[in-house]
């Protein structure tokens, strides 16, 4: 399957730049999307999805810190020249995206990296908004 391959711990390798038709993948690309239209669908698409650089540290961390709570996130590995295609849909620039990969979206707002995530987290109000996308059931 060219421009989807399957790596190691359930990470989804995208290659922006590569088209494939008609994939049995729920990660399918269509021939005809830009890489900022794949960036956006793949967004709203998923409740909790992290873009990540090859090999990142941060991401295991933040991958971690969601299962520990019961969110298991769709995960794609960016190159680095694809990171600046994710500033259009968060409130980081360029520069900060190409620094502290990864970026974690939920419910199709770009929450930041893995500090905003954590802070998220210790104020108390990552479960809540993960119950009000979806990704996380929680009876009181």
């Amino acid at each position: 399957m060219q421009g989807l391959r399957r790596s190691q711990n359930d990470v989804i390798r995208l290659d922006l730049s590569a088209t494939m038709a008609n994939s049995s993948s729920s990660l399918s690309i269509d021939v005809e999307e830009s890489a900022e239209t794949r960036i956006q669908r793949l967004i709203s698409e998923h409740p909790v999805i992290i873009f990540s650089r090859s090999s990142c540290c941060m991401c295991h961390v933040m991958k971690k810190l969601l299962a520990t709570i019961g969110v298991h996130p769709t995960v794609i590995e960016l190159e680095d020249h694809e990171m600046a295609a994710l500033a259009a849909f968060s409130t980081l620039d360029n520069e900060t995206l190409r620094n502290r990969a990864p970026a974690v979206f939920i419910g199709g707002s770009c929450v930041g990296g893995l500090e905003s995530l954590v802070a998220l987290h210790v104020s108390g109000h990552l479960v809540p908004k993960l119950v009000e996308v979806g990704a996380l059931w929680y009876d009181i």
